[in-house]
C-alpha cells in the first residue's frame, strides 16, 4: 500500500439522531419524551423516520410502522417531519466541514467523510479536528455530531458509529485490531443481511474472523467481493474521499408521491404532476443537463402499477413540457377504472446543456428560451424565500375542493 493512502487522516462526521434532533431544536420539550419523527398516517406514510434515544431503548426501530412502534413504547410522541429544515440544517454543517477541507464527499442527508490529510499544518492532527468540529457543531448549530477518525473511509464510518451521541473514536492503525475486530462483520458499511448469513454459514461471525479468514474462500463465497471484503477488515481501504463536484451525476432523476386523498380526475393529476416535475426540473438545471426521455409510473387504489414512457422530440428541463409529456401518457394509458393513488415522474437519457443541440423546427424556441431564463429566476427565489414563495397557478387549477377533501400537491411528501 503505497504512503500516499498509509499516512491519510480521514474523518467520518454523522450528525446524531438528525430528523429528531433537529425537531428538538425548535420544540426542546422534546429531548425530554421518547420521539420520533413520522410520515402522516392521514398521508399514507405511517412510518417511523427517525427516533431520539429514549424511543430507541425502547426498541422502536426507523422504518417499522407507526402502530408497531407504539406498542412497544405507547408514550411515543410522534411529530411531522420538516423536509426544509433538515436540508438547512444539513447544508450548515457542511459549511462548517468546508473551513477545514475541500475534500468533503456526502453520503446522505446527515453524514460526511472528510479528508483532512492535507489540513495537520493549519488545524491540528485529525482528533483535534474531529473535536473542534464537533463542539462547533453543537454550539453553532445547536445539534451533536459523532465523528470518527482513521486513516480510510470504511474504519472513519466504523469510528462515527462506535461511540454516541457528541463522541469522538479514534482508529489508528495501531489499535484497530484491539478496538474492532471483537465486533460483528455486519457492523462494517456494506455488509448486509445477505453477505453475513454467508459468512455465518462458513463460521465466520467478527470482524477479526474475517480479517483471519484465508482470502480464496473468501473470494470461493462472494466473489471478489470477498477480497474487497478482507482487505477492508486489513485496515486496506483505498477509497478516496471524493469532492462533492467529481460525484458521479445522476442517469437519472424522479419525484413521486402519495396523496392524502385518491385523484379523481384529471386537473388532479395535472397539479400534482406540475408539483413533482418541479423538483425534477430544478435537479436538471442543477446539474446541467436535459432530459430526452420522460416515463411516469402510475399505481391504484389496488395498488396497481403502470409505467409508461417517450423520447422526447427536443431535450428539455422545462416544467411545462415535462408536464404535458406526464399527461399526454396518462391520458393514453388510464381509463379511470379505479382511482389514482399514486404518481412518480421520471427524467433520463440526459444531455448536457454545453452540448450543441439542434433546434427543433417545430417548437417555439424563443419561448422556450424565455421560461428557461424564468425558471432559473425562480430557482433563486425559492432558494432564499423557501420552496413555496412562488407556487404556479395551474397547479392550484382542482375542481370543487370543498368537495374532493383536502389536497395540496405542494404539501411536502416522503
Amino acid at each position: 500500500m503505497s504512503s500516499l493512502y498509509n499516512n491519510r487522516v480521514i474523518l467520518h462526521c454523522d450528525l446524531n439522531n438528525f430528523f429528531a434532533s433537529v425537531e428538538a431544536f425548535y420544540k426542546p420539550e422534546l429531548k425530554l419524551v421518547p420521539m420520533a419523527v413520522c410520515g402522516s398516517v392521514e398521508e399514507r406514510h405511517g412510518i417511523v423516520l427517525a427516533k431520539n434515544d429514549k424511543a430507541k431503548a425502547f426498541g422502536v426501530k426507523t422504518a417499522e410502522p407507526i402502530w408497531q412502534a407504539k406498542n412497544k413504547c405507547p408514550e411515543l410522541v410522534c411529530v411531522e417531519p420538516h423536509y426544509d429544515r433538515y436540508v438547512d440544517f444539513s447544508g450548515r454543517a457542511r459549511a462548517i466541514y468546508s473551513e477545514y477541507t475541500d475534500m468533503v464527499e456526502p453520503f446522505g442527508i446527515d453524514e460526511c467523510w472528510l479528508d483532512v490529510t492535507g489540513s495537520s499544518l493549519l488545524f491540528g492532527t485529525g482528533e483535534e479536528i474531529a473535536h473542534n468540529i464537533r463542539e462547533r457543531i453543537k454550539s453553532e448549530i445547536g445539534v451533536t455530531i459523532s465523528v470518527g477518525v482513521s486513516f480510510n473511509k470504511i474504519f472513519a464510518k466504523l469510528g462515527s458509529d462506535l461511540k454516541k451521541p457528541d463522541a469522538v473514536t479514534v482508529l489508528s492503525k495501531e489499535n484497530f485490531k484491539e478496538k474492532i475486530w471483537d465486533l460483528p462483520a455486519d457492523s462494517l458499511i456494506g455488509v448486509g443481511k445477505a453477505t453475513m448469513r454467508t459468512l455465518e454459514r462458513i463460521g465466520l461471525k467478527t470482524i477479526g474472523d474475517v480479517a483471519r479468514c484465508k482470502t480464496r474462500i473468501l473470494e470461493l463465497e462472494l466473489g471478489k467481493n470477498g477480497l474487497e471484503l478482507w482487505k477492508a477488515v486489513n485496515g486496506y481501504d483505498t477509497s478516496p474521499v471524493l469532492k462533492t463536484d467529481s460525484l458521479p451525476k445522476a442517469k437519472s432523476f424522479s419525484h413521486g408521491t402519495t396523496q392524502p386523498k385518491n385523484l379523481v380526475n384529471e386537473d388532479q393529476v395535472r397539479a400534482t404532476f406540475i408539483s413533482l416535475a418541479e423538483s425534477v426540473a430544478h435537479n436538471l438545471r442543477k446539474d446541467s443537463v436535459l432530459a430526452s426521455v420522460v416515463s411516469i409510473s402510475i399505481r391504484d387504489e389496488r395498488l396497481v402499477t403502470i409505467e409508461r414512457q417517450r423520447k422526447l422530440r427536443q431535450p428539455t428541463r422545462l416544467v411545462e413540457e415535462l408536464v404535458s409529456t406526464a399527461m399526454e401518457l396518462f391520458r393514453e394509458n388510464w381509463d379511470w377504472h379505479s382511482e389514482v393513488r399514486s404518481v412518480t415522474i421520471h427524467a433520463g437519457d440526459f444531455v448536457s446543456d454545453s452540448e450543441a443541440r439542434q433546434y427543433c423546427l417545430f417548437c417555439d424556441n424563443e419561448k422556450n428560451e424565455k421560461l428557461e431564463t424564468l425558471e432559473s429566476y425562480v430557482d433563486k427565489i425559492r432558494a432564499k424565500y423557501g420552496k413555496n414563495s412562488v407556487v404556479r397557478a395551474s397547479a392550484m387549477k382542482i375542481k370543487k375542493p370543498e368537495q374532493e377533501g383536502l389536497y395540496n400537491p405542494f404539501h411536502p411528501k416522503i
